[in-house]
This record gives C-alpha cells, sequence and structure tokens, in this order.
C-alpha cells in the first residue's frame, strides 16, 4: 500500500545433523547488513545497490569428526533478499549565473540540470514554473525541450520538445539529462529587472515522505521506496534585463565671411551631434548619419569624433564616411552610460 512502512526480517530454518551418537543444531537469523553474495553486478552508485540485484547468504557449521575423521561441513538454508529501489532525484541549474536578455525577444533559454540519485531505473515528469513570486516580472512559458545530442546546447529542429507522461526522461541510476526551459520575455520589462524559471522532476513511480513505501513497484520487482530528496526535486533559474537606449541631440554654430555668426552666403555652420546611451545593456551597431541640408555645401574632411578627424571614404580604416549626400559615423558597440560627440561642417552656398 502506497506511503506505508513495514520492516522485514528473514530467518534460517534450524538444521542439525547426528552423527555417532552425536547432533549439531543451528538457528541462525540473518540481516541484510551480513556480508553476502552478490548473483548480479554492484557498481557504486549514489544510492548504493543496484535495485532488483539479489544479496544471498549461507551460513555454514563445520565440526570435527569423533575417531579423527575429516572435519564435517554442513550449510544452512539459503536467504535471498531483494535489493529495493530508493527514489530520488536532484535538479540543478547549469547557467552560470542570470542569463541576459532584452525586453520583446521569445525563445529565451534557461538550462537545468536533472540526474536520477536513485539505485534504479526510473522515469520522471517534468514542469516549469514562470510565475514564482518575489521577481520582477514573469515570462511567458514555451516549452520544455530535452537535449537529445547531449551537447548541453539547445539545438533548435534538432532537440526534442518534451510532452508530459509520453516522453518523460528514463534515467539509470546516476544518469542526467540536460533540460531546456524556454520563455518569452515581455516588451514592458524594464532594465535590470529579474524573472525566476523554476524547473521541477518527480519519480513517475511516486513521491513522498522520506521512507514512504510503494510495495512491488520498484525497478527489479522488489518495493520502492522513498529517499531523503522526497522522489521530488525542483531548481530556479534567472534571467535579468539589460537594455539601452539613445538620445541624440543636435546643435549649430555659425561663422560667417565677418567674424559673425550670421547666417549669409559662404558662412561656414559647423554641427554638433552628442548621442548618449542609458541603460545597463549594449547598443550594438550604433551608428549615426546626417543629411547635408539643402542650400549648403559638405566641407571635405571634415568629419570628427571625439575631436578626432575622420576620413571621407568608406573602408578607409576609420568610422566615418560621406557618400555625396549625408555623413556617417559607426560607433559599434556602446554600452549604456556613455557618450559619444560627432561634428562635421558644411558652407552655407
Amino acid at each position: 500500500m502506497n506511503g506505508m512502512k513495514y520492516a522485514r526480517t528473514q530467518n534460517c530454518e534450524r538444521s542439525s545433523l547426528s552423527f555417532a551418537g552425536l547432533t549439531v543444531s543451528r538457528h541462525l537469523a540473518l540481516a541484510v547488513g551480513t556480508a553476502s553474495l552478490a548473483m548480479a553486478s554492484t557498481a557504486a552508485h549514489s544510492a548504493g545497490t543496484v535495485a532488483g540485484t539479489d544479496i544471498i547468504n549461507v551460513a555454514q557449521a563445520s565440526f570435527d569428526a569423533p575417531g579423527g575423521g575429516p572435519p564435517v561441513v554442513i550449510d544452512s538454508n539459503i536467504v535471498t533478499i531483494k535489493v529495493d529501489e530508493l527514489l530520488d532525484v536532484t535538479v540543478v541549474s547549469s547557467d552560470p549565473g542570470d542569463v541576459v536578455t532584452s525586453p520583446g525577444l521569445t525563445a529565451q533559454v534557461l538550462t537545468y540540470q536533472v540526474t536520477n540519485t536513485g539505485n534504479g531505473s526510473e522515469a520522471f515528469t517534468l514542469s516549469a514554473d514562470t510565475a514564482k513570486p518575489g521577481d520582477e516580472f514573469d515570462t511567458t512559458f514555451e516549452q520544455i525541450i530535452l537535449d537529445t545530442n547531449n551537447n548541453g546546447v539547445y539545438d533548435p529542429g534538432v532537440d526534442t520538445i518534451y510532452t508530459p507522461g509520453t516522453n518523460d526522461p528514463v534515467l539509470a541510476p546516476d544518469e542526467s539529462v540536460t533540460v531546456f526551459i524556454l520563455s518569452s520575455i515581455p516588451a514592458s520589462v524594464s532594465d535590470a529587472d529579474r524573472a525566476e524559471i523554476e524547473l521541477s522532476a518527480v519519480a513517475v513511480t511516486g513521491n513522498g515522505t522520506p521512507g514512504d513505501v510503494f510495495a512491488g513497484q520498484g525497478d527489479g520487482g522488489g518495493d520502492a521506496v522513498v529517499g531523503s530528496t522526497g522522489a521530488d526535486d525542483e531548481a530556479s533559474g534567472f534571467f535579468a534585463i539589460q537594455s539601452a537606449e539613445v538620445t541624440l541631440v543636435k546643435s549649430a554654430t555659425i561663422t560667417d565671411p565677418f567674424g559673425g555668426t550670421e547666417a549669409v552666403p559662404g558662412a561656414v555652420i559647423v554641427y554638433q551631434l552628442v548621442a548618449t546611451t542609458v541603460g545597463t545593456g549594449n547598443l550594438v551597431n550604433l551608428s549615426i548619419t546626417d543629411d547635408i541640408p539643402a542650400d549648403t555645401t559638405y566641407n571635405a574632411e571634415s568629419i570628427t569624433l571625439e575631436g578626432a578627424p575622420l576620413g571621407d571614404a568608406p573602408g578607409d580604416g576609420d568610422a566615418g564616411s560621406f557618400d555625396g549626400s549625408e555623413i556617417a559615423v559607426s560607433l559599434g558597440t556602446v554600452p549604456g552610460g556613455q557618450t559619444r560627440t560627432i561634428t562635421f561642417q558644411v558652407t552655407i552656398d
């Protein structure tokens, strides 16, 4: 009966032999902890001897025969005890820390490892909880994925989509499987928000309080006994939002041919573009462009970045270029909290 505990003892029957008026009698009580001979392989596992192993024990008695004959040896009856299955499992996050993501992304991956720490082959049911309390946002659950090729990396179209009750992973003692949880990130999250995602694994045979017994349901034909983990374990991974935005402020100063600041033909306009990034993330491939205004002429080789001159030709090895109608400056990846200043010049026609 599930959840019921019981104790087992097995005793040898009385064995006797009469010889020349002498009688030898024995009543031996044998326990699982006595020396034994195993008929099956008993390689070491985290939970000990493999479930279904037969522990066999035979006692012997010997005595000297009267009259100097050879010693007499007798065997007891055989006591066989089948090792029960211990139901245990551990789940750990395989990610070294928070997995960085951004608002609105889909198919974002957290990685876990599920290990059968019991002593028998066991199937495990998996489930994901994306609505843990105490974090800043909840993701939208997409799928649980089993790492089919065992490379520890999610490979779309290669790894297997998990369906509870259909392809529950069956693990030998000490065997592990890598599991991925895929989630969608809400578009409304803010920079530095975190989300907790929990993976649970439960033994299909059953779970409960350590010591609970599922009679006759153990691997190898014995009972199944709930181990120290309760045959149910879970672990959490975390997403962390790292986003960045940029502000762009443009200003102009004028120098006219007469030493003043009037916008007359022949006056030079110096445009300044200040790009400021904010947030904890990075802006990747940040590029600044600006069209040359009508009724002006671009002053060749006038682009600067942080005060350093840039060339006009594309592919000349620096970040600046002029294509005849606009200037462009490629800033690459810029972390949040930084500023880049660009200038260029035109002359009023």
